[in-house]
């Protein structure tokens, strides 16, 4: 399978996930993804199955400044298994939201833009979130 495929299949079962925790939240089918962190899960596997094969053909990253991660992500592996790590660990944070929403119990209608802005822009969603429950919990 080529990377590019492997890019749209892990958009295309993101995206499900992120319209379920939007749009029903509350659903037993949406619950049961998030409690047992299914979609993540298989982020993961392919993940490491990527980070695995940008170690061996490019043997151990180097992170240590901005020009080493730069050269990094001229790899197509590296750069996929960066955009799936961005990917899982975005709905980890949207998953939790959601469990911390629970107890919060603030309106779904505050908790849309939350979860998108984390979809769409990673920590921005969950600074308006963390905002959020810092007000609701005053």
């Amino acid at each position: 399978m080529t990377a590019s495929v492997v890019f749209s299949l892990a958009g295309m079962i993101t995206m499900p996930m992120w319209i379920l925790m939007i749009f029903l939240p509350k659903w037993k089918v949406t619950l049961f993804l998030i409690d047992f962190k299914i979609i993540p899960l298989i982020l993961a596997v392919i993940y490491g199955i990527y980070i695995a094969q940008a170690l061996y053909i490019g043997g151990m990253m180097d992170f240590g400044s901005l020009s080493s991660v730069m050269k990094l992500f001229t790899q197509e592996n590296a750069v996929l298994a960066g955009w799936i790590h961005y990917l899982a660990f975005d709905l980890i944070v949207g998953m939790w939201m959601l469990d911390q929403n629970k107890k919060l119990k603030i309106h779904q209608l505050a908790m849309a833009p939350c979860l998108l802005g984390t979809f769409m822009f990673g920590p921005i969603g969950f600074l308006v979130f963390m905002m959020i429950k810092a007000i609701k919990q005053k």
